[in-house]
């Protein structure tokens, strides 16, 4: 198994196409054609998470935030992110960042931190734009089937909970072969008329080059006739966040005190409190400040995350309850979860979490 393969697994798994445009994600140094010898999940690809890497005999990192975020246009160990990639680079160590990507997928970061939580009925709060594609075709009718089912092999025609969902009307279509072409149907220099079944499906813009392989490999004309198209419709199961919400309302310090002993954290910072229930929950792991607006709009009771500033907690306008628990905290089950996914696709070698790689804030209490 070499690190190429180990990448395109987590680029299949987790779509870079998912990673918001700002971000760095997947595989960021290394050699792809090395065989891998194991794989060390982190939460940041820091120098000494690649000692540690080296020292276990692991010649991977997969790593939730990317180490090289901006363009790096010198490598002299200057700061902590060109020592950390100069001392991989020397021990032939690679580098996977997910991010983002984990982000957006809809069991990644908030999910994660949502059902630890005990929240249900999660979806999407703010579900990612220009992300679905439609694709329409025309094919003769004996050929229909056929056809859909190669696209539905590819990914195509996936709504929500349903699958193989496809809109197909009936008509006809003319062309005229012209020299040199080979048609499936009709004659050379004449104009054909055939019976034929308008095919349309979506699909997320990420398997576009594999929905267009799969038309064109099942599709019986030589030079099928489709159009891809954007949608300005959201995706709902991709997005940042989550929405969801409790069994049952509790009082909001009892919230509180939950999400202290889930997220393992000696402090929290949060809005005023408003003598409310609170059962419907936003999260947003990591930097979420973005979000309230969203969480707000959905009518939920608390928006989870981290990294808020002075003025942000002013945004829940005393309707919401805005809850500071941490940038790391509100990730912290992203390595088990990583460590997860490698160990059941990849078996046949070692997959650990680093035990060097800790939360960088610390609490005086």
């Amino acid at each position: 198994m070499t690190i190429g393969q180990v990448a395109a697994f987590l680029d299949r798994r987790f779509p870079r196409a998912y990673a918001e445009d700002f971000d760095n994600t997947g595989l960021l140094c290394g050699e792809p054609e090395s065989e891998v010898s194991g794989v060390l999940v982190a939460h940041d690809a820091l120098e000494s998470v690649v000692d540690e890497a080296v020292e276990r005999g692991l010649n991977m990192i997969v790593a939730y935030h990317p180490i090289i975020f901006k363009g790096l246009k010198s490598l002299t160990g200057r700061n902590y992110v060109e020592r950390s990639v100069i001392k991989a680079l020397r021990s032939h160590v690679a580098i996977y960042a997910v991010h983002t990507a984990l982000d957006n997928y809809k069991d990644g970061v908030s999910a994660l931190t949502s059902r630890a939580l005990g929240l249900r009925d999660l979806q999407v709060l703010i579900p990612q734009e220009d992300n679905l594609r439609v694709l329409v075709t025309y094919v003769p009718h004996a050929q229909a089937e056929f056809l859909r089912a190669a696209l539905f092999a590819a990914g195509a025609g996936v709504i929500g909970n349903y699958d193989s969902c496809s809109y197909n009307v009936e008509g006809y279509g003319t062309f005229r072969p012209l020299e040199g072409a080979q048609p499936f149907v009709g004659e050379r220099g004449k104009v054909h008329r055939e019976p034929e079944t308008r095919v349309s499906v979506v699909f997320p813009r990420h398997l576009t080059g594999a929905v267009e392989q799969a038309l064109r490999q099942a599709h019986p004309y030589e030079e099928p006739a489709y159009e891809i198209y954007s949608t300005v419709n959201r995706h709902p199961e991709i997005g940042i966040g989550t929405l969801g919400r409790l069994p049952e309302p509790v009082a909001e310090q009892e919230f509180l005190d939950r999400v202290k002993e889930v997220l393992q954290t000696p402090v929290l910072r949060h809005s005023a409190l408003r003598n409310k229930s609170v059962e419907r929950v936003a999260v947003v792991g990591g930097s979420g400040a973005f979000a309230i607006g969203a969480a707000r709009n959905a009518e939920a009771d608390v928006l989870l995350t981290g990294d808020l500033k002075y003025h942000d907690f002013f945004e829940g306008e005393e309707t919401l309850l805005l809850v500071d628990a941490g940038h790391y905290e509100t990730e912290r089950f992203v390595k088990g979860y990583l460590a997860g996914v490698l160990s059941e696709k990849f078996p046949n070698f070692a997959v650990v979490e680093s035990v060097r790689d800790v939360n960088p804030v610390y609490y005086h209490i």
